[in-house]
């Protein structure tokens, strides 16, 4: 019997999710571990915290860039270093997620955003990341785009938030 997947959260615009989401397909067809890609708005949970890690610690981005560049490296993935951060518009790209991974495309998305990203200095969530990353999947991104903006799905995005928000007694549990 197979196992459950294990879910994988993450969130488009986290700089060290580029080391995961670029090798996590190569893992499952290597070990038939399965994963349940699971999108959410990190900044979010980070402005409540009034915290933007890097942001405003410039020997800490430099450390960042220089571990994620070593780790890339090691791992063969394809980086141009610094990439723009922190990324302006990741809250669109998490939707584009979200609604790609209820139709089944979520990932070959994200991986291709990352990769614009992360080879061409262009922030997800940002044009011509956006439309040009669902366009190398084959999507519609007028289409796309158009779902990701109901109210609908941000309240899916951001729905487990306020479920934790609401009960912090989980978060020590």
């Amino acid at each position: 019997m197979p196992a459950d997947p294990i879910d994988f959260w993450f969130t488009t615009g986290s700089t060290y999710s580029y080391l995961s989401v670029m090798r996590l397909g190569g893992l499952e067809r290597s070990s038939g571990i399965k994963f349940r890609w699971r999108p959410f708005h990190l900044l979010s949970i980070l402005q409540d915290m009034n915290h933007v890690p890097f942001a405003d610690k410039p020997a800490k981005s430099a450390y960042m860039w220089r571990d994620i560049e070593r780790r890339a490296a090691m791992y063969g993935l394809p980086a141009v270093l610094p990439a723009p951060y922190p990324v302006k518009q990741s809250i669109m790209a998490n939707r584009v997620a979200l609604v790609g991974m209820q139709q089944g495309w979520g990932a070959d998305f994200v991986r291709a955003a990352y990769r614009r990203w992360f080879q061409l200095g262009e922030e997800p969530g940002s044009e011509p990341n956006l439309s040009e990353s669902l366009r190398d999947i084959g999507q519609d991104p007028q289409a796309v785009l158009a779902v990701a903006n109901a109210a609908e799905t941000t309240a899916a995005l951001l729905g487990w938030i306020q479920l934790v928000r609401a009960t912090p007694s989980n978060l020590t549990r």
